[in-house]
């Protein structure tokens, strides 16, 4: 496993959501205490002026991922055929909750929909986002540090006859300025937010063209 030395930068350290005395593999009364420490990103997107403003209403479903792109423990690519996790440390959230809820937000935050909601809310929607999460890894790729690499396949739909109106796969690879976790952690929460950027204005964008086709 991978064993990254501290990082003590500020903005790294707001990342640390928690430390909790336990081990990964069940409670502290049992032994085995291994400290663990909990990271939270939460990326503030701001919206981009371009981005037009739609009428219609959007869902987005639960995203699908495999399990070795969403678990809670973080995950890092030493080489190219190998996948390790990081040792003590852990995502609050597992990968692709966070990436629904930071397109959420900023699609909600963003002000230019007239209702984003997750999907089975009840909303009436006239379009649905699909996502795929493909990837959520620290990559060395042959570097001395990681870059922290998202990778999702987004379908936008038409709800009422479930026709694609657009499919992109969106990617990200965030260098970290140390090899230290919350170093990582913290390129992640960049990486996060620019994936959130791209995605929210995609899905405005496409959906704007729609309906200015003359579809509802």
């Amino acid at each position: 496993m991978i064993r990254p030395t501290p990082l003590r930068s500020a903005p790294a350290r707001r990342l640390a959501a928690a430390v909790l005395l336990a081990s990964l593999g069940g409670c502290a009364l049992l032994g085995g205490k291994t400290p663990v420490t909990v990271y939270a990103p939460h990326p503030q997107v701001s919206a981009d002026p371009a981005w037009p403003a739609v009428d219609g209403q959007l869902s987005i479903a639960a995203p699908d991922a495999s399990r070795t792109a969403d678990g809670l423990r973080i995950a890092v690519r030493p080489t190219p055929l190998e996948l390790q996790v990081y040792k003590g440390a852990s995502w609050a959230k597992r990968p692709s909750d966070m990436i629904e809820d930071t397109v959420l937000r900023t699609l909600e935050d963003s002000g230019r929909i007239r209702a984003v909601a997750r999907q089975g809310s009840g909303i009436a929607a006239d379009y649905k986002l699909v996502l795929d999460v493909r990837r959520f890894e620290a990559d060395y790729a042959g570097n001395p540090t990681p870059a922290a690499t998202l990778e999702v396949s987004a379908k936008l739909l038409h709800a009422s006859d479930q026709q694609i109106v657009a499919s992109r796969v969106f990617r990200q690879a965030e260098p970290a300025g140390d090899v230290a976790v919350p170093a990582v952690a913290a390129a992640f929460e960049r990486a996060l937010g620019r994936l959130g950027h791209e995605l929210a204005g995609w899905t405005l964008i496409e959906t704007d063209t729609h309906e200015r086709q003359g579809h509802r």
